[in-house]
């Protein structure tokens, strides 16, 4: 059920409609300052005088997705000068001559923490294996600066961009945030400007559910894709009530039974399935967010 403080009154409808607003001004302003001075500490630090960098934010914040309770700001440092690549099958891709410059991934991660730690002194904390995380302050908000290289992978029709990160415990990752904004804002368009307000009530629900006990924490990413995954149509109601309760049964009744062969879920850049051995979530934590939610909501 929702909880009101003592004395006030209010609709589920106008509570989910609140729910639909991003962060609030001063919430965007301490975004934009942390994002504005990490892009400070990267340009002022010398040794990468040499080298070709293209800094830009990620996930939920570039994506107007964020909510105040996930507010810090994800930057990726993407040094150009390289690039990793795989192809989907042998001799789809003729390589080029190799690289042989310094940027290695050791030496980009090390010059990043050196550049941020003479910014922000005794605010980084450099223990992670995939981020350098600097922690907030009362004008800031938290940030991960994520060392990456360029990627490509090649396939028989064409490739995809995206960026390779090497963590330090010897495991690497792809990612496409260039096509997850681009979906987001495609589907966006599509379901008439509902698509990314449905996404903060979901999330904005699941930080709510996580303060009062009433389920556990998830990933905000994961969220974002339950609601990609819902077909536009959901989104096509006249209440914030009516769309979430189909979202909810949507994301149910497709959740049930084991992954399908065909017609798999996927994440929002629409280049991973959502759901694969090893991923930080399963089918089952879709299906247990989508009952926990409607039993909060007091659904019937």
């Amino acid at each position: 059920m929702i909880v009101f403080r003592k004395g006030e009154s209010m609709s589920l409808e106008d509570k989910l409609s609140g729910w639909t607003n991003p962060s609030s001004d001063t919430e965007q302003e301490k975004q934009d300052r942390t994002e504005r001075m990490i892009r400070e500490a990267i340009g002022s630090h010398a040794p990468f005088n040499n080298c070709t960098l293209k800094i830009y934010t990620k996930g939920s914040y570039a994506n107007n997705t964020n909510v105040r309770s996930d507010s810090d700001v994800d930057i990726a440092v993407e040094c150009t000068d390289v690039l990793y690549w795989d192809e989907a099958e042998s001799g789809t891709h003729i390589p080029g001559k190799p690289y042989e410059g310094i940027w290695t991934p050791a030496k980009l991660r090390s010059e990043l923490v050196a550049a941020l730690k003479a910014k922000f002194p005794n605010q980084v904390d450099d223990t992670g294996t995939t981020a350098i995380q600097i922690n907030s302050s009362s004008a800031r908000v938290d940030a991960d600066v994520v060392p990456c290289f360029s990627y490509q992978y090649y396939m028989k029709q064409g490739s995809r961009s995206g960026t390779k990160i090497f963590k330090t415990d010897g495991d690497s990752i792809v990612n496409y945030p260039a096509q997850q904004l681009e979906n987001g804002i495609a589907k966006n368009k599509q379901t008439g400007y509902a698509y990314k307000k449905a996404v903060r009530i979901l999330k904005r629900m699941e930080n709510a559910m996580t303060a009062d006990g009433t389920f556990r924490k998830l990933p905000s990413f994961f969220i974002e894709c339950l609601a990609f995954n819902c077909p536009n149509s959901v989104f096509d109601h006249s209440t914030w009530t009516a769309c979430l309760r189909e979202m909810l049964v949507h994301i149910w009744n497709q959740l049930q039974g084991e992954e399908p062969f065909t017609e798999r879920w996927v994440e929002a850049s629409d280049c991973f399935y959502l759901f694969y051995p090893g991923q930080k979530w399963t089918r089952e934590d879709g299906r247990g967010y989508a009952k926990a939610a409607w039993n909060y909501l007091g659904f019937k």
